[in-house]
């Protein structure tokens, strides 16, 4: 894979967010029918992998940043006003599959190592408690759970910072998944403000989305995609996506 030099992230005001969600709004509301299909493949794919005994949790671990790319994909042909093609979601698989499977491979092997080390956490203080005595052990017990809280958020935080951008960095600027992934991470940090006011919109969109029997994420899916496209364009591209978008 040839790698194009790339620019060091910059850093964008929070206020970017509105933008950029606005930015997913605007690719998604001009070709409403081909973005439901997307969307729709998307949550299904997901869902039967799910439900795949014993191991249908771990393939639905290694397959979201493989998917992530096919929308990512989706996104930059909408922005540049291609037609858009149910067959681009699984662009992971078609374009630079090695790269995209080892992502995968992180977000998996990370996500069981955050939860075996919270859970060492956790059970280490109960056991010391346990040891010493019942009162020690109610203190000690409460405080690992609380510690293995801490512990869990903090590096499940950093390991969504290092997925955040690598699909597209490996997409659109034909990065390798470990320069990718830290050069995600490092922008991500970069722009901690604006990352926490993102997160906190679409969470809040999410449980929107959820309301009518989950079919608002048919619509959000598009939009966070769009908005994921136009972010990526702020920080790493030569211009700001709307600046692009709007001088076409």
């Amino acid at each position: 894979m040839s790698e194009a030099p790339l620019p060091c992230p910059r850093t964008v005001s929070p206020a970017r967010c509105l933008d950029w969600l606005a930015e997913g709004w605007r690719l998604f509301a001009r070709e409403p029918l081909p973005w439901l299909l997307a969307a729709g493949s998307f949550l299904l794919v997901l869902t039967l992998i799910g439900v795949v005994p014993l191991v249908g949790w771990a393939i639905t671990l290694l397959g979201f940043p493989i998917l992530g790319a096919g929308l990512v994909a989706l996104a930059d042909d909408a922005a540049h006003a291609r037609p858009l093609r149910l067959v681009t979601l699984f662009d992971g698989l078609r374009r630079d599959a090695n790269s995209h499977i080892m992502v995968g491979v992180f977000h998996l092997a990370g996500a069981l190592g955050i939860g075996f080390l919270a859970a060492l956490v956790g059970a280490s203080a109960a056991l010391t408690g346990a040891l010493i005595g019942p009162l020690a052990a109610i203190g000690l017990a409460t405080g690992g759970f609380m510690l293995a809280v801490v512990v869990f958020t903090a590096l499940w935080l950093l390991l969504i910072m290092a997925l955040w951008f690598a699909p597209a960095l490996i997409r659109l600027h034909g990065m390798e998944p470990v320069p990718a992934l830290t050069t995600s991470i490092h922008a991500c940090i970069q722009n901690l403000p604006t990352c926490l006011v993102l997160a906190l919109g679409l969470y809040v969109l999410t449980w929107v989305a959820m309301i009518p029997a989950g079919l608002g994420l048919l619509v959000l899916i598009p939009v966070v995609a769009g908005a994921h496209h136009a972010a990526y364009l702020d920080i790493f591209a030569d211009r700001p996506a709307l600046t692009d978008n709007a001088s076409r």
